[in-house]
């Protein structure tokens, strides 16, 4: 995938930055069940309750500043899916009073991305998994989430040599031949990914593994 691709897979697979911080040393199921609450929180704020918006935001950045990761990393892994975010806000500019309701979808949803984010930069994902894991979240959720961060790792690293592979081949550098080959790697990456699934499914199964 190149230097952006590698760039963009350390930074989303790879979140967690330990520093010797009082956020750190907290328990993982208390700041899992605070970063859960504040979401629900502002999901359930009405749509103009700007002073409250403030005191989240306000709240999340003294946690940064407190947690030491640096508030670098934390924007650039909110960056990464803040698109998605305004792809979703954006459908609502099309209702009546779409720019206030976009603002606040946005503003809100930012928070809680923001909230995530600061939880996964404080927190190692397997002991996010333990505290999901005691606080009696289905297993087959919690097992699937860990297969699936697991995973992730080789799925960008094949998509990286399937598009080495696919460059060498290909001589035109004009935009259609780019999207062309974009789009035969995600297919073929697809099924690649879907087969491998298959296998490691049975090969949990023939171990012992039952759903």
């Amino acid at each position: 995938m190149g230097k952006t691709g590698s760039i963009f897979a350390g930074v989303l697979l790879s979140p967690y930055k330990h520093r010797a911080s009082v956020v750190h040393s907290f328990p993982p199921m208390a700041k899992l069940i605070v970063a859960v609450l504040f979401v629900v929180a502002m999901v359930l704020l009405p749509r103009d309750a700007w002073g409250a918006f403030a005191a989240g935001a306000g709240a999340l950045l003294a946690v940064a500043l407190v947690s030491r990761v640096g508030l670098g990393h934390l924007l650039a892994r909110l960056i990464l899916v803040e698109p998605f975010v305004l792809c979703v806000a954006g459908l609502s500019l099309f209702q009546p009073n779409g720019f206030w309701i976009f603002l606040s979808m946005l503003t809100r949803s930012t928070l809680c991305l923001f909230c995530m984010v600061l939880l996964s930069a404080t927190t190692r994902f397997s002991d996010i998994l333990g505290a999901l894991w005691r606080l009696r979240v289905p297993p087959l959720i919690v097992t699937t989430l860990a297969l699936m961060y697991r995973y992730l790792f080789l799925i960008f690293e094949e998509a990286g040599r399937m598009h080495r592979a696919r460059a060498s081949r290909t001589f035109s550098q004009s935009r259609w031949f780019v999207w062309r080959r974009w789009a035969t790697v995600v297919g073929h990456l697809f099924v690649r990914t879907s087969s491998r699934a298959e296998r490691i499914y049975d090969a949990m199964c023939a171990r012992g593994w039952r759903t």
